[in-house]
């Protein structure tokens, strides 16, 4: 059946391939990111390129209803934009961390509002949240990326037990290692400030970074494009798809060790990478 899809962050990674795997299987998909530059390949395709940028929610409501407007309908929303502030928590202004929360949580959140109504009125339709593995694991230096996407997976599950009596599913996704744009604004960010008393644990981190990011040790964003796709194709879809590259593994590692435990797996991990580097 051919559904009316929103996808967010749709300019790169997992966005785009997402965007266009939907296209391919015959659906109506607008892709949005503030590039609107970067998806014209998605209209060449067969798709529709909007120019949103999730932390401003008068655009964002503009848009959304102007979608609606055209189509009459909104079956699916892929929340996929956000992106990553590393570095040490004593180090990170709150300026940083405020929009680390305004893209990764609130923007979502506005975006989600925005199509309630219409879902609600049709009985239907469909929210997925890409999370992460971070959204269970954690690790040095991502203090505020890790928060936002543990965050998320509350707040969907919350909005499920919500939605669930209007006939709408919330599907929360979280992939492994997949390689996006992700990597390389990460290795930015731990380039600055050398004179860091956390210099170390930046180099250490940069270095355990490059080595997931190292082909092979990787999966494609159209993994995650897939699995998306199959969530949106199931009448019952799972309330979580963990994919991509050590995803599963990563997260039965959490669940069944302790905190301590799974503390001293991390930084022997990241012993190991350094010392071998």
């Amino acid at each position: 059946m051919k559904k009316v899809i929103i996808v967010t962050g749709a300019s790169s990674g997992i966005g785009k391939a997402t965007v266009l795997q939907l296209i391919r299987e015959g659906h109506i998909v607008y892709g949005a990111a503030r590039r609107l530059s970067k998806m014209q390949d998605l209209v060449e395709a067969g798709g529709s390129a909007v120019e949103i940028d999730v932390t401003n929610h008068q655009q964002v409501q503009a848009e959304i209803k102007r979608i609606i407007d055209n189509e009459g309908r909104i079956d699916v929303l892929v929340n996929n934009a956000g992106y990553a502030v590393y570095g040490p928590v004593e180090e990170i202004s709150y300026e940083q961390a405020k929009r680390q929360f305004d893209v990764n949580l609130f923007g979502l959140a506005e975006v989600t509002k925005a199509v309630l109504p219409t879902m609600r009125a049709q009985s239907s339709g469909t929210i997925v949240n890409v999370s992460s593995v971070g959204g269970k694991i954690y690790s040095p230096l991502g203090a505020w990326y890790h928060a936002t996407k543990h965050a998320l997976e509350g707040w969907s599950d919350c909005l499920r037990l919500e939605l669930k009596q209007f006939g709408i599913d919330v599907v929360i996704i979280e992939p492994g290692a997949i390689k996006t744009e992700f990597d390389l604004a990460m290795d930015q960010q731990l380039e600055q400030e050398q004179n860091s008393p956390y210099k170390e644990l930046k180099k250490t981190t940069a270095r355990v970074m490059t080595n997931v990011y190292k082909p092979g040790n990787y999966s494609e964003p159209s993994v995650i494009a897939n699995v998306i796709s199959k969530a949106i194709r199931s009448k019952d879809p799972k309330t979580r798809y963990a994919a991509g590259k050590m995803a599963k593994q990563t997260l039965l590692g959490r669940r069944w060790l302790s905190d301590k435990s799974f503390d001293r797996m991390i930084m022997r991990m990241f012993r190991n990478i350094s010392g071998s580097s």
